[in-house]
C-alpha cells in the first residue's frame, strides 16, 4: 500500500471509530486528527470536510459489503446458492458493524440531497449485483424468466426494511431470524423455495 493510501486508511479508521462511539455531529475533526496521529493538514488534504469523510465511510462500508458478497459468491456453486451466500454475507458483515451502520443511516439524512444521492448510488450498485446473478439463474434454467431488475430492487427493499428495523431496535436478529426468513421469502418469490434441511420422515408404507 502506498503512503498516501495508508494515510487515507488511517484517517478512515479513526473516523469510523469515533463516529461509531460518539456520532457524526458529536465528533470534531480535531479528534480525528488526534486519533489518526496525522497532521491536520494531512487530514484535510485527503478530506476537505467532515461531510466528505462521512461519504467516504459510506463508500468504505459498501465496499466491505461488496467484497464479502463477492467472496461468498465465489465459494458457492450454482446461481441460487450464490444468491443465498450473498444474502448471508451482507447480514454477517452488517452484524459486525451495527453501531457504524446506525450512525451512517440515522445521521446521514441530516446531510440532505447529497446523502440521498450517495444512498441511491450504493443501492443501485447492489441491485446490479443481485440482477446479474438472477439473470444467471434464468440462463441456467434454475428459475423461469422474470423481470430480474424489478426483483432485485424488491429484494433490496425488503432487506433494507429489516436491516433498518434491526439497526434501530435490535430486532429481528439478522442471522437467527432475518437470514432464514429472507432466504425462504426471496427464493420462493422466484419459484425456487429451499428444501427443508430437516424434512419430516416419510410415513411407513
Amino acid at each position: 500500500m502506498r503512503d498516501s493510501e495508508a494515510t487515507r486508511e488511517r484517517i478512515l479508521e479513526a473516523a469510523e471509530e469515533l463516529f461509531a462511539a460518539k456520532g457524526f455531529y458529536e465528533t470534531a475533526m480535531d479528534e480525528i486528527v488526534k486519533t489518526a496521529k496525522i497532521s491536520k493538514g494531512g487530514v484535510y488534504f485527503h478530506f476537505p470536510s467532515k461531510e466528505k469523510l462521512f461519504f467516504a465511510l459510506l463508500d468504505r462500508l459498501a465496499e466491505k459489503l461488496q467484497r464479502a458478497v463477492e467472496t461468498a459468491i465465489a465459494q458457492r456453486h450454482g446461481a441460487l446458492a450464490k444468491i443465498e451466500g450473498a444474502l448471508e454475507a451482507v447480514l454477517k458483515t452488517l452484524a459486525g458493524k451495527r453501531r457504524l451502520a446506525q450512525i451512517l443511516l440515522r445521521q446521514g439524512y441530516g446531510l440532505g440531497p447529497d446523502f440521498e444521492r450517495k444512498r441511491l448510488e450504493i443501492y443501485s450498485r447492489f441491485a446490479q449485483v443481485i440482477q446479474k446473478h438472477l439473470d444467471e439463474a434464468v440462463a441456467e434454467g434454475s428459475i423461469e424468466s422474470i423481470n430480474t431488475e424489478l426483483t432485485a430492487y424488491a429484494w433490496l427493499g425488503a432487506l433494507n426494511e429489516l436491516v433498518t428495523r434491526w439497526i434501530y431496535t435490535g430486532t429481528p436478529d439478522p442471522l437467527k431470524e432475518s437470514l432464514p426468513a429472507l432466504t425462504r421469502l426471496f427464493l420462493s418469490s422466484i419459484g425456487a423455495a429451499l428444501k427443508d434441511p430437516h424434512p419430516a420422515p416419510s410415513p411407513p408404507p
